[in-house]
């Protein structure tokens, strides 16, 4: 099976994953105004699911509220049911699922004379630090660029614009020969420990073996990482107590829903 999404869901269905643009002139494209949410779906032993949907879902929201977005044209419910219906029109078992709610209009600057559009996309994505990572961990270096502070933007929003600094710091990290950034806050602090990991949606759990160039613990993931590892994967593979309790399965699709 092809790893290309064959549909994409906007404007409340779903359409052609050709026909997924955005006109140019708006503020999420020009000023990075735009909330977005990085969700998994998962193939599980009772087939696919969605890892925690409606925490996922309800972030969304909570991050469009707080940059001011209102009137959200969709409820929760309703994303989460394009979801599914997105999944299971593309015919993945697993995949990377992308919501995003953007400003359209507003080159003014102000939110409330734009409007809030929703897209969702999905793409097959496993490996996002590469097949070794897993196993070998990986390298990383402190970046020179620092986290933004709380009082310049909303930090606990998932904004599109927050990302930039992001975009930066991973590409100095890579141009320097390393696979990852670790970017401290406006204080200077990360944390302390012995053994170092990274997580998130689209890399999941991953062992850091060398930062700056200093080797961490014995080079190689260390046993509290591997352990998390190995937790995390029962649980997104429907075998843990609680995999029921976070995951959505997906139905079956229904033609129906599909644009004519």
């Amino acid at each position: 099976m092809s790893g290309t999404p064959r549909y994409i869901w906007m404007e409340g269905e779903l359409r052609p994953a050709a026909e997924g643009v955005v006109p140019f002139v708006n503020a999420g494209l020009h000023y990075g105004f735009s909330v977005f949410e990085g969700i998994r779906c998962y193939e599980t032993q009772n087939g696919p699911a969605v890892f925690r949907l409606d925490e996922h879902v309800e972030r969304l929201l909570d991050s469009a509220l707080v940059v001011g977005f209102r009137d959200l044209p969709y409820t929760k419910d309703q994303i989460c049911k394009g979801i599914h219906q997105l999944i299971a029109a593309n015919g993945f078992t697993s995949c990377y699922i992308r919501p995003l709610i953007y400003l359209d209009g507003a080159m003014g600057m102000v939110v409330d004379a734009g409007k809030p559009r929703l897209i969702i996309a999905v793409w097959e994505w496993k490996a996002y630090l590469g097949e070794q990572a897993k196993e070998r961990g990986i390298r990383a270096n402190v970046s020179s660029f620092t986290r933004l502070h709380p009082n310049i933007m909303m930090t606990k929003a998932k904004v599109s614009g927050n990302y930039v600094g992001s975009i930066l710091a991973k590409t100095e990290s890579q141009r320097l020969g390393f696979d990852e950034a670790v970017m401290l806050d406006p204080t200077g602090y990360v944390a302390e420990c012995d053994e170092v990991f990274v997580c998130g949606t689209a890399a999941e759990v991953v062992g850091l073996r060398e930062i700056d160039f200093r080797t961490i613990g014995s080079g190689k993931t260390g046993p509290v990482t591997r352990e998390l590892q190995r937790g995390f994967d029962e649980l997104t593979s429907g075998r843990h107590p609680r995999s029921a309790q976070w995951f959505s399965p997906v139905p079956a699709f229904d033609q129906a829903t599909v644009k004519a």
